[in-house]
């Protein structure tokens, strides 16, 4: 199983982007998937996730802001971040859930 995930970058405040993450060698479709975050001298926490159903489930701080979703075809989730704030500064990983399995990681910065 692989999970290639890609999109982070540096953005100013404010500003948007989007990861994505596509798995290879596993059962896409009926798998629940999630973006997770670790900042710098934390404990990595639980972004947001999707299940094999569509329905999704958000941390408080990215309610509103945050969209996670799933692209059956592509074999892809990805994670829309919009009005970005600095204290979203981490490396993101996506998750296939049900395996455990982890993506490398991608480096999100936001400069204030």
């Amino acid at each position: 199983v692989q999970l290639q995930a890609s999109g982070g970058g540096l953005v100013q405040a404010g500003g948007s982007l989007r990861l994505s993450c596509k798995a290879i060698g596993i059962n896409f479709s009926i798998s629940d998937w999630g973006w997770y975050r670790q900042a710098p001298g934390k404990q990595r926490e639980l972004v947001a996730n999707i299940a094999s159903s569509g329905s999704t489930n958000y941390a408080d701080s990215v309610k509103g802001r945050f969209t996670i979703s799933r692209d059956n075809a592509r074999r892809t989730v990805s994670l829309q971040m919009d009005s970005l704030k600095p204290e979203d500064t981490a490396v993101y990983y996506c998750k296939a859930i049900q395996r455990g399995v982890w993506g490398q990681g991608t480096q999100v910065t936001v400069s204030s």
